[in-house]
């Protein structure tokens, strides 16, 4: 096998010249790194990263673990971290905990083992696992939240103001004329639900339409809106618009509109929350709160780069920019 004192020999530099260009390239004159790579190619050179790991303690890996991946939403903010990280040339392992507690914590261990430089989780959990090492490190823990705040966790994070949003789509629905709205939630153990529901309550109470507000807790899935949205319709007050916390919850509550046989947004209307892909093509288009997605797993990427390069003095906690969509499943209430 061809060594790199073979390549620097072949490309006429050094050979910490050669390392640089795999470990830092922008460092390196353009006309040097080609000459080096070209010498790569003619004698078939594979860097040993196995061995740089060991040298310099970095692993160039990123762990992302995420409560759901078969969630639409969660696979456009994946896609964005992975952009985000291959761009500066970190490799991305994925783990799926299921919402399970024991998972979350197999992942966290192999922060803990080195196995990657730092761990970006999308849940609302921080394992027990790593809970004395964000108290010994503070700003410096290379582990960052994505989607789901919460400021006692102690790390960087980035995310929407999920309680204005809430209050945007109530506002939206009180405008129309809506009085009795029914609302599901996630579950509330989750930080963005106890906080959509927050702003849900304050713009009710805003409206003063408290007593005609009608809660109940979903999962996030198409079945749970399916099922939780026909427990409303079955009801003697049933409710003239429905917001449900996830646009996938929206996608069940619509077939249990149909189901009930009443028309979206003619007899009720819907809204959902994410503005995942399928939601401009559901029949009516759905009204949501756009999340930028991909933004988030830009942001999460760039906090986490920042502590990995020592540039990260305090504690960042970003809120990005929401968006509320209106399209064609909100109307008036009927007469």
């Amino acid at each position: 096998m061809p060594t790199i004192q073979d390549v620097a020999r072949d490309a006429g530099v050094s050979t910490a010249t050669v390392s640089r260009v795999f470990s830092a390239p922008d460092l390196v004159l353009e006309g040097t790194r080609q000459k080096v790579m070209e010498a790569v190619a003619r004698l078939g050179y594979e860097p040993n990263f196995a061995a740089k790991s060991l040298r310099t303690l970095r692993t160039e890996k990123i762990l992302v673990t995420v409560p759901d991946i078969s969630n639409p939403f969660f696979s456009r903010v994946i896609r964005g971290v992975e952009e985000a990280a291959h761009a500066a040339g970190y490799s991305v392992l994925l783990g799926d905990t299921r919402h399970q507690e024991e998972r979350e914590e197999q992942y966290a261990t192999m922060l803990r083992r080195k196995e990657a430089d730092g761990l970006i989780f999308l849940g609302h959990r921080l394992p027990d696992t790593l809970v004395d090492m964000v108290a010994a490190m503070g700003p410096r823990t290379p582990i960052v939240n994505g989607c789901e705040f919460a400021p006692d966790l102690g790390v960087a994070s980035a995310h929407i103001d999920n309680t204005a949003a809430a209050q945007e789509v109530m506002d939206h629905l009180y405008g129309l004329g809506h009085v009795r709205v029914g609302v599901i939630t996630g579950p509330l153990a989750s930080p963005l639900s106890a906080d959509r529901l927050a702003g849900v309550r304050a713009a009710a109470e805003r409206h003063g339409q408290t007593a005609a507000l009608q809660v109940i807790t979903g999962d996030f899935s198409i079945e749970s809106g399916l099922h939780q949205a026909a427990a409303l319709l079955e009801g003697e007050n049933r409710p003239t618009a429905i917001f449900c916390f996830s646009d996938e919850m929206a996608m069940g509550a619509l077939e249990a509109i149909r189901r009930a046989g009443l028309i979206c947004p003619r007899d009720v209307s819907l809204v959902g929350f994410d503005d995942i892909r399928f939601a401009e093509y559901l029949a009516p288009q759905l009204t949501t709160v756009s999340q930028p997605m991909d933004a988030i797993g830009h942001e999460v990427v760039r906090l986490l780069l920042d502590i990995l390069k020592g540039r990260a003095t305090t504690l960042q906690q970003v809120t990005l920019p929401h968006r509320l969509v209106v399209r064609a499943s909100t109307a008036p209430p009927p007469r």
